[in-house]
């Protein structure tokens, strides 16, 4: 394990990559380790690998898997705990974003629990929908035993997300994102979670998800302590320009590396790994290079209990470097 300080960052929700998806039946521990050492190698000290809705026979294949993982020693100190978003989430158009509807379910401690039990206690966020019928039980569930209770893809209204953080929320899910395209001016999921003083927002800053006025105004609520930078890579990051398939959809990934949905253009995901998204966001000129650490490392650090001062990873990490405005990535030292 390196001693030094780590120049890196932590990214709190990563799907794949490479064509390879986090949430497969065909997942196993090799691929795992090719998207863990691509990710290391562009940046990545660690990650909370993601797994969105699906069936419970995917979930019972790869969680024991992520728990696996845990144990490797070259994976080991990359591996920050899993991201379990859903299936506990809006089953609604927009909301629902690419998940598959047929495997959303009602939010019931029981089957976290038995979720949890699969993934050897190993998950450390979860995504859910306040305004599903025991969505405040499951949140004081999980937040009693320390999983952060996140709120994404849903439609909840203020009443509803105000209850979710009484209940113990801490944090947003890909803020900006993950809701309808078409919403009410004054009345829809945004504004009260940018106002709320007690979430942390996740946002995706790789220039295709969130315009630049939006991300402007969001770091002005926020403010850098409650700002996190996310990839939220698809299991397309990584791959070269051309016609995918990814989650059951076909999808196109443009010269800008933007994925798309074939059918309804939206929005199917991230190419970007966080020095991609950290760059993007750098470019900006919103944020000093000490802020731009706080918001790529020491929040995500410390949103799960870790001390930055103290955080240590894998030996052969590379070493990350703010130069002229951007992040570039040098030999470790």
């Amino acid at each position: 394990m390196s001693t030094a300080s780590p120049k890196g960052f932590i990214d709190l929700q990563v799907n794949g990559g490479l064509g390879i998806s986090f949430t497969s039946q065909d997942l196993t521990l090799e691929a795992i380790r090719t998207v863990t050492r691509l990710l290391v190698a562009r940046g990545t000290l660690a990650y909370c690998p993601t797994v969105i809705t699906g069936d419970p026979a995917c979930y019972r294949h790869v969680l024991p898997l992520f728990a696996c993982a845990m144990r490797d020693p070259e994976l080991a100190p990359h591996l920050l705990g899993i991201h379990l978003e859903g299936p506990f989430i809006s089953p609604e158009p927009g909301a629902i974003g690419v998940h598959p509807r047929p495997f959303v379910q009602d939010p019931s401690p029981a089957v976290f629990d038995r979720y949890q039990e699969w993934a050897e206690g190993h998950i450390r966020i979860l995504t859910l929908a306040p305004e599903r019928p025991g969505a405040l039980d499951l949140i004081r569930h999980v937040t009693h035993q320390g999983v952060v209770a996140s709120i994404g893809h849903h439609a909840a209204s203020d009443a509803q997300m105000e209850q979710a953080v009484t209940a113990g929320a801490r944090l947003s899910t890909h803020l900006g994102n993950g809701c309808p395209n078409l919403i009410h001016r004054h009345e829809n999921p945004l504004w009260w979670q940018l106002a709320c003083d007690d979430l942390v927002g996740l946002f995706i800053t790789d220039g295709h998800h969130l315009p630049a006025d939006f991300i402007k105004v969001a770091l002005r609520a926020k403010t850098p302590s409650h700002f996190i930078v996310t990839s939220d890579a698809s299991p397309l990051a990584g791959l070269p320009p051309g016609h995918y398939e990814t989650f059951g959809l076909p999808v196109t990934i443009n010269a800008q590396g933007k994925i798309s949905s074939e059918k309804s253009q939206s929005l199917a995901g991230s190419s970007a790994c966080m020095l991609d998204c950290m760059n993007h966001l750098a470019g900006l000129g919103l944020l000093s290079e000490s802020e731009l650490w706080q918001v790529g490392f020491q929040n995500p650090a410390r949103l799960l209990g870790l001390d930055p001062a103290g955080f240590r990873t894998g030996c052969r990490d590379p070493f990350v470097q703010y130069k002229e405005g951007r992040f570039v990535l040098q030999e470790n030292v």
